[in-house]
């Protein structure tokens, strides 16, 4: 993909030096606690010393640095290559600058006016209005403060674990994020979430998300039409890229690689056919009609 001589984005919000890691994030140790605290609440003894020690916690000491839990956890953070780390961030701000200046004009063409979101990066983990985001979340958006949540890392995790490598690839999971602040913005979001209330089994409302999530991978396949279009930014092997990247986070996937077997009704996101299917739907027709998954 073509991307250094671009615009980039001013909406991108860097916490990549200020998330939180180990010992740092006081929720993720209140999580470790857990296991320990229901096994303390099981004598007279036990009880007391849980006591003694949500007391100090709340007093600013952690009870886990008594059990060396803090000096473990801080060894989990990564070292990063700054270079490489920096250099992936320009690249996500000139792919979010694109999806600003195709949503604008797609917004313009139907008489209404773009606002465009914030994208947060961050390393390890922050917080966001929707809640605790860590790495293991994956790229997310969240409504509530209209904004992207990127872990940085999650690139390296498409590429290795997902096999799904290339910045194409990467600039895809940016779209398709960004589409579900389109989503947000033209009111599908809110609708199905009322919509969802009303449902008592999980079963429809999986299978309303998945129409939520396959229309944002059509709205993906839309920027990367303009992005053609306009931009001239689509190399050879591009669109191919993202088609795997689909294909390789796809529901069905990702549960034979995690248990051997396949759920449908669990799908929250579509099968990788689907997914690969409507982002090709998006690219190959161009207009926010052809994306209706509803």
């Amino acid at each position: 993909m073509k991307w250094e001589n671009n615009r980039e984005s001013s909406n991108i919000e860097d916490r990549r030096n200020s998330s939180t890691y180990g010992s740092k994030n006081r929720g993720g140790n209140m999580m470790a606690l857990l296991p320990i605290a229901k096994m303390l609440l099981g004598t007279k003894i036990g009880r007391i010393v849980l006591v003694v020690g949500v007391v100090a916690y709340f007093f600013g000491f952690n009870p886990l640095a008594l059990l060396d839990f803090s000096s473990s956890s801080s060894s989990q953070k990564k070292v990063v290559n700054q270079k490489a780390d920096d250099k992936s961030a320009k690249f996500v701000s000139a792919v979010l600058a694109q999806t600003e200046d195709i949503w604008s004009e797609i917004f313009k063409k139907y008489g209404s006016s773009y606002v465009e979101p914030k994208l947060v990066l961050f390393r390890g983990s922050t917080k966001s209005a929707c809640g605790f985001a860590s790495s293991q979340t994956g790229p997310f958006y969240c409504p509530s403060d209209k904004k992207v949540y990127l872990d940085l890392s999650f690139f390296d995790e498409l590429a290795r674990r997902h096999n799904a490598p290339g910045d194409f690839a990467q600039a895809y999971v940016i779209a398709h994020e960004v589409g579900h602040h389109v989503q947000n913005l033209i009111g599908t979001l809110d609708k199905v979430h009322k919509a969802k209330q009303n449902f008592k089994s999980e079963k429809k409302s999986n299978a309303l998300q998945v129409k939520v999530e396959l229309q944002a991978d059509c709205y993906a396949g839309l920027w990367a039409h303009y992005s053609k279009e306009i931009f001239s930014s689509l190399e050879e092997g591009d669109i191919e890229e993202a088609l795997n990247a689909a294909s390789a986070i796809g529901d069905d996937t990702l549960q034979k690689q995690a248990q051997g077997y396949v759920v449908p009704d669990a799908f929250t996101h579509g099968s990788s056919s689907q997914r690969m299917s409507w982002f090709k739907k998006g690219f190959d027709n161009g207009t926010l009609e052809d994306c209706n998954s509803f």
